[in-house]
């Protein structure tokens, strides 16, 4: 009942801070907007998609990328929040926080779920607009991508939470979220089927299928249509126990109070 109560709180604590940064909310829905109402009308006669699992007969292009706008979603908004906590840290937030008697992995592994409840959110948000826009998965899917879109956001929010825990001050964490950030991004599934990538440079498709983000993509398409992707299924748990344990491991919540001490005494 106390770790349900700590759960609690932290979980209010993240929906009030979105609720108050709605500059946050609308920035999330107007990326994934553009590509779906810009970039998808101009590439939609250059980029065909053909039949291809999950898809039984030939689809829009906006239908193709539409998993991977949401996986964009869950990738900035998992980095957002991993910014958050280096806010926190270098704020002492998290050091109020982590001096209860909870272990660190609870409290880390909580503030992780309250950042993903609220991609989440912003996930479905983005499908509603959508739907207005002809982009239409089974009735069945949006309920099914629920546990995918957990998955997935599990997974890139622990990767920004051990980015957040290995750097070290926090102007530098906005440089490395842009190199993490786009490279999985475009290095995917998302925007493109891996045939024609494979097409066009066979080590641009070995990178793709070393990205994590794009097994994310796999999950969340597979999931729209009542399918599950099992390699993709194991890559994205595998990964999320790989990045979370190692943010664990390496959190330091004292990190940002010894840098500014540090920079005191030089002064």
């Amino acid at each position: 009942m106390q770790y349900l109560v700590c759960l609690k709180g932290i979980l209010i604590r993240e929906g009030l801070r979105y609720l108050n940064q709605r500059e946050r909310f609308i920035s999330s829905l107007v990326r994934p907007l553009l590509w779906l109402f810009i970039f998808a009308a101009g590439f939609r006669q250059v980029l065909g998609v053909s039949i291809i699992p999950p898809y039984q007969t030939y689809v829009l292009y906006e239908v193709y990328i539409t998993p991977g706008l949401c996986g964009m979603i869950l990738l900035f908004s998992g980095m957002q929040s991993s910014l958050s906590m280096v806010y926190d840290r270098e704020m002492g937030n998290m050091r109020t926080l982590l001096v209860s008697p909870f272990p660190r992995w609870f409290l880390l592994v909580a503030k992780l779920l309250a950042g993903v409840a609220v991609s989440i959110t912003q996930v479905h948000a983005f499908l509603f607009i959508a739907w207005f826009w002809g982009v239409k998965a089974p009735p069945i899917g949006y309920l099914l991508t629920l546990p995918a879109l957990f998955l997935a956001g599990m997974m890139l929010g622990a990767l920004g939470m051990l980015l957040s825990s290995v750097v070290k001050q926090l102007e530098n964490f906005a440089g490395i979220m842009n190199f993490v950030i786009f490279p999985m991004y475009f290095a995917s599934s998302a925007l493109y089927p891996l045939w024609r990538v494979q097409e066009a440079s066979p080590l641009l498709y070995k990178i793709c299928q070393l990205n994590p983000f794009t097994y994310a993509v796999e999950l969340i398409r597979f999931a729209f249509y009542g399918q599950v992707e099992w390699t993709s299924l194991a890559v994205v748990c595998g990964f999320t126990l790989a990045f979370m344990t190692g943010a664990i491991i390496a959190y330091d919540p004292s990190r940002g109070l010894t840098i500014r001490k540090q920079e005191g005494g030089n002064t």
